[in-house]
């Protein structure tokens, strides 16, 4: 979706409210601040759908400063919804048919608002402003040395200390005949977690009647900084137990392999004749505990698989999920060169949702379209470095199924 649909449909947002109002006016000025070329049409528009989408907000929670937080729940005209908050960007909730039709949440999420400041998990969160990890939270930027926030042992990870899962987001709800949306603005202060810059930053999450759920990140700086956002749900399609059934395609000759601080060595490692293959559909579980180096060290799979030779703003499939005892698919669609994908090593079962199913290990899985890991710190990868001037621009699409 490009950025002139945000801006168009927020001018068709349908609120009642003046500030509300007022506030879409200013955020569509914004974003043509943004300067993305304008296009005639928007992706992704569904055809003599009967009910139309709806954007409905409603309170969530108040943080201990008494800071409200609300929730805007996306339906669209098939019935698919999702919750989104406007603490951390966080997806809580998304509602999917099965093969029957029955309508069941994929995600894993908390119950309210204590537990989700309280985690380390980033389920369901805007990640920002770096995705992955940085080496000991240091880099060089023009002749200039960085110290970030280490939360991941010596290293950087997800942004820090409070990374973006951990701020409060302006949020502006909109719908239009043939989608459901929200978006998300924040400005990251020059010196935020360690970086350079003042960040101004726009996620737009919009649900659409084909079923998908497209989400457009975009950027700007006023000092070279660098970046790599991406969003961070748990997926458990069959909604109950483990993720090991799951078949997994991921479209990747190669991943870049990593030391015992989950750091990428700067090399490429071909997937072939290893666990790490997934360019056909396999059950995540198959290989999941055979005898492997790399699978030691990331305690199952937490590796970025390289999806482009080089960096471009082609939307590919990056990775499709089939689940056979619910018959539900995902695929995820993305214009970035690599995707993570993680396996749910670190749940530990110390944490439920009110339906029951409990955060166990391996209880959910990660696909976190990205740059590469450590790639301020390493030469050969594509570069994460955005200047004052230039818009950063990327777009995730998970796409909702069944067979």
């Amino acid at each position: 979706m490009s950025l002139q649909c945000v801006t168009q449909r927020l001018t068709t947002v349908h609120q009642s409210s003046t500030s509300i109002k007022k506030y879409s006016r200013g955020l569509f000025a914004m974003a043509v601040s943004f300067g993305i070329a304008l296009t005639p049409a928007c992706a992704h528009q569904g055809d003599n759908m009967t009910n139309s989408p709806s954007a409905l907000l409603h309170v969530y929670g108040t943080l201990a400063d008494q800071t409200p937080i609300n929730q805007v729940t996306l339906t669209n005209s098939n019935g698919v919804s999702v919750d989104v908050i406007n603490y951390g960007g966080i997806i809580t909730r998304i509602e999917t048919p099965d093969s029957n039709g029955n309508m069941g949440n994929i995600v894993l999420g908390m119950d309210n608002l204590e537990d989700y400041t309280n985690a380390t998990t980033y389920f369901g969160a805007i990640i920002g402003r770096f995705g992955n990890r940085i080496a000991n939270g240091k880099f060089s930027l023009n002749g200039t040395d960085y110290q970030l926030a280490t939360n991941d042992g010596a290293n950087h990870l997800h942004g820090g200390v409070q990374g973006f899962d951990k701020k409060v987001w302006n949020m502006v709800p909109f719908s239009t005949q043939n989608s459901a949306g929200v978006t998300l603005s924040l400005v990251s202060p020059d010196g935020d977690q360690g970086y350079p810059g003042e960040l101004t930053t726009q996620v737009t999450y919009t649900l659409t009647n084909k079923n998908t759920l497209d989400m457009q990140f975009v950027a700007k700086t006023n000092k070279p900084t660098i970046i790599n956002m991406t969003q961070h749900s748990y997926f458990n399609l069959a909604g109950k137990g483990d993720i090991l059934d799951h078949q997994m395609q991921i479209n990747s000759n190669a991943i870049t392999p990593v030391d015992g601080g989950l750091i990428p060595t700067g090399e490429l490692m071909q997937v072939a004749g290893t666990p790490f293959d997934f360019r056909n559909p396999k059950a995540i579980g198959k290989e999941i505990n055979v005898d492997d180096e790399q699978l030691k060290l990331g305690k199952g799979y937490d590796h970025n698989f390289v999806l482009k030779n080089k960096p471009n703003h082609d939307l590919i499939e990056a990775a499709n999920v089939y689940e056979p005892s619910s018959g539900r698919t995902l695929t995820v669609y993305t214009e970035e060169p690599a995707v993570q994908f993680y396996s749910g090593n670190f749940l530990d079962g110390s944490s439920k949702q009110a339906s029951g199913l409990v955060h166990k290990l391996r209880s959910g899985f990660c696909l976190e379209p990205q740059h590469f890991p450590d790639a301020p710190n390493q030469p050969t990868f594509p570069s994460t470095t955005l200047m004052p001037g230039e818009v950063y621009s990327t777009r995730i699409v998970y796409e909702f199924g069944t067979k």
